[in-house]
């Protein structure tokens, strides 16, 4: 028998409950694997940098939860969600995720494997979740004292990184593209421990290590700089795609909101308009904390 809209919709609420239940913060997702609420700001002349400050939901990650009521309140706001995120990088559990990717062109399994060997670590076993795509979830957690960011390719070809300010497509989740669901023999364990060697190539020495999440001033105000000083040079034709790259570049090292109102001043300088400008950081924050697999 075929499943209905409200069976799915009523699955994932279910699978959110219990991932809230054990201690994992979680927001509806839609079929794009986009969070399902829309931010309460995108009518505003000036589009906002809230987090949820307002009170209202529809920040993203930032609305995650693990109180039962407010999951079931998120839920009954977005009753075409058809799966959930996990935000990444929060207490207790300060989520991890290695995103193994398959693409025709990269085998990033075995990618892992390699980095692993190369650095002396193991690979650990943990809860393991399969995407649509032929892909995987490692979920590994990481200690209080380490922020690790969000990252596309940096450790390998095929390898991303979720960490603070990201999320995670939850095992149970049906997306355009089909289910995900836990590897066999892995939905009972709990996430492992970040190896060290693999931990220290993903929150390197030269980035803070600070609760914060944020870069060391002088890091922040050397990379900011120049990320502001490209934009500004910006030529007409090239002005959203160096403010977009620049952005996206912020969000990654961990500055994006801290840099978000100079980048806007040096786009409208080199020729963009102000909206237009803070659209594009918005959506660069947006493709910093979302998934790919």
């Amino acid at each position: 028998m075929a499943i209905t809209a409200r069976q799915t919709a009523t699955l994932a609420l279910a699978h959110a409950l219990s991932a809230a239940e054990r201690g994992l913060p979680v927001i509806p997702l839609s079929p794009t694997k986009l969070p399902a609420l829309r931010s309460p700001h995108r009518d505003e002349p000036r589009p906002s940098l809230c987090r949820g400050e307002c009170g209202l939901p529809g920040h993203g990650v930032h609305d995650a939860t693990t109180d039962p009521a407010a999951v079931r309140a998120l839920f009954a706001a977005a009753p075409w969600a058809t799966g959930y995120g996990i935000a990444c990088g929060r207490p207790p559990h300060r989520l991890i995720g290695i995103d193994l990717d398959t693409t025709s062109h990269t085998d990033s399994v075995a990618e892992f494997r390699h980095l692993a060997l190369r650095h002396l670590f193991t690979i650990p076993e943990t809860v393991t979740v399969l995407t649509p795509s032929g892909g995987r979830h490692l979920w590994l957690t990481g200690p209080p004292d380490v922020v690790v960011l969000n990252s596309a390719g940096r450790l390998a070809p095929g390898i991303d990184v979720r960490g603070t300010g990201g999320y995670l497509v939850g095992p149970g989740s049906v997306t355009a593209h089909g289910a995900y669901r836990p590897a066999p023999g892995t939905a009972d364990l709990p996430p492992a421990p970040c190896p060290p060697a693999l931990l220290r190539l993903i929150a390197p020495p030269g980035r803070p290590r600070h609760a914060a999440g944020t870069p060391s001033a002088p890091s922040r105000t050397h990379q900011g700089q120049g990320l502001v000083h490209f934009v500004l040079a910006a030529q007409e034709g090239q002005r959203n795609t160096r403010l977009f790259w620049a952005a996206c570049r912020a969000y990654e090292h961990g500055f994006g909101d801290a840099l978000a109102d100079a980048l806007t001043d040096a786009a409208v300088r080199a020729g963009l308009p102000e909206r237009e400008a803070r659209a594009t950081i918005a959506s660069a924050a947006r493709l910093a904390a979302g998934p790919r697999g």
